[in-house]
């Protein structure tokens, strides 16, 4: 006998099995809920309320739309997006929204419950950029309405 523990292959049955695959696939997602108002977390007697499912991922959403990659050491590279990187290009406003859906796509769809988003549409508020769309989910579709983002034109 040695320091370390000897590994055995335990072989499981398929029932046990089937019931751990299955208990990963209805996990829901949870976040802490947001007041998108206040643009604060909410709280209930004074303590953090928690969320799941469809409104877990709009809390999501909107935090990682609000979020620029790689600036927050608590997130890791993952998290976030990348649409500042457009601030000071020259580019067309038919360019800028296409590479806004393609930055919000690739921003979200690192969930692993987004799929994708559709009905992307684009308007200037204010000299900034506020964009729409749904959201595929793999529970239902989730209406996102305009989310002002940091890019001015």
């Amino acid at each position: 006998m040695g320091l370390l523990p000897e590994i055995y292959d335990v072989p499981m049955s398929d029932s046990l099995q089937t019931d751990i695959t299955n208990d990963e696939q209805v996990s829901l997602p949870r976040e802490y809920a947001w007041d998108f108002e206040k643009n604060d977390f909410l709280l209930k007697d004074g303590k953090f309320v928690i969320v799941e499912g469809i409104e877990a991922l709009r809390v999501w959403t909107w935090k990682a739309l609000h979020t620029p990659r790689f600036r927050y050491d608590i997130y890791d590279e993952n998290y976030g997006h990348d649409i500042e990187t457009l601030i000071g290009k020259n580019f067309s406003y038919e360019l800028m929204e296409a590479e806004i859906k393609r930055f919000v796509t690739e921003c979200l769809t690192r969930n692993e419950y987004i799929t994708g988003i559709t009905n992307f549409s684009m308007k200037k508020v204010n000299k900034r950029v506020s964009i729409s769309f749904t959201e595929k989910t793999t529970f239902d579709d989730i209406d996102i309405k305009d989310i002002t983002t940091d890019i001015p034109i």
